[in-house]
């Protein structure tokens, strides 16, 4: 009974007030000819292969390469895995950076269909309903609006478990029904902690962030989870650390 992780990076990119990512060679660019205060952060997807599942947390951008794939559908044919045999899409919220490949938009047909057609999203209700609220520009809700009429779409409400081995919380603190998972398989546990716990290096530090919600309640629960996970030996995945994808504890 195996389990495989690959982080699916779409690049590395800053962002600041403007809320618009802009991409970044690290090898290349100077941050600080960027605005002042702004983040430097990689958007990471992940693919989580199991005997019973490939799943996908999140699912960036929704960039397309200059053939017209999609950036998310590239990194999965890279590793060999087909897009329509992804079976669930586990999201943790629903902002731009973490929702735009949710689906993809066929230009002839002037219609968006869901990115991963055999698989089943999970998605809380209450978040999908706030998204919808708030708007441009932490969501842009054309990119999610084939949510609402999906027959593919699980609305979860709160915290609970699905198929037994995977455990969804509902969070808040980055937005207001931000959500994390725990996927236990075998001697495994893997913790995606999306944007509440996004970078390794604030699970070791007591930081406040100004962008989320309740960033007191960030902090808070990240050194909740780092310790825990240092005594149960999890493996998180960060979806916006540039050098940690994955760390063992």
């Amino acid at each position: 009974m195996g389990i495989k992780i690959l982080p699916l990076s779409e690049g590395t990119f800053t962002i600041d007030q403007s809320k618009l990512f802009v991409p970044f060679d690290l090898n290349r660019d100077d941050l600080q000819k960027r605005p002042i205060g702004s983040l430097l952060v990689e958007i990471q997807p992940f693919a989580i292969i199991t005997d019973r599942d490939i799943l996908i947390c999140d699912t960036g951008l929704g960039f397309s390469n200059p053939d017209g794939v999609l950036q998310i559908h590239q990194n999965l044919i890279d590793n060999n895995i087909n897009p329509l045999d992804v079976t669930k899409v586990l999201m943790s919220h629903l902002h731009k950076d973490h929702a735009g490949g949710i689906s993809k938009k066929d230009e002839i047909l002037e219609k968006q269909f869901l990115s991963f057609p055999n698989a089943q999203y999970y998605v809380q209700k209450q978040e999908l309903n706030y998204a919808f609220q708030k708007g441009f520009p932490s969501y842009l809700t054309a990119e999610f609006e084939i949510l609402k009429e999906s027959e593919k779409v699980v609305l979860l409400d709160g915290s609970g478990t699905i198929d037994d081995y995977i455990r969804f919380e509902l969070t808040g603190a980055h937005c207001p029904f931000h959500q994390v998972f725990w996927i236990q398989y075998g001697n495994e546990i893997i913790f995606f902690g999306g944007d509440v716990a996004p970078q390794l290096q604030q699970m070791k530090s007591k930081f406040i962030a100004k962008y989320d919600y309740d960033g007191k309640k960030c902090m808070e629960l990240r050194q909740e989870w780092w310790e825990r996970g240092q005594k149960e030996k999890w493996t998180f995945l960060f979806y916006h650390d540039v050098k940690n994808p994955t760390w063992k504890s």
